[in-house]
């Protein structure tokens, strides 16, 4: 084999090893987004079940302060 010869053979060699990286990356990152978009779908939906039971809290404590509550401290049915 010539020096040209082999130096093409290196500049192959080190371009399939960049090839492969690069395939590599593109899974790493696929499933990065993947874990992202599912965790944020989770996310969503815990806040959705904190404002839910926050609203349950607070409705449940109204109704606690509207047993020794007078009719004049009463809150309106829009609050």
């Amino acid at each position: 084999m010539s020096l040209s010869q082999d130096s093409t053979s290196d500049l192959q060699e080190r371009l399939i090893e960049l090839e492969t990286r690069v395939a590599f990356q593109e899974d790493t990152l696929n499933e990065l987004n993947s874990v992202i978009t599912r965790q944020d779908q989770e996310i969503i939906r815990l806040r959705q079940q904190v404002a839910l039971m926050a609203k349950r809290l607070d409705d449940y404590m109204y109704t606690q302060e509207q047993g020794s509550a007078r009719p004049d401290q009463e809150r309106p049915p829009h609050y």
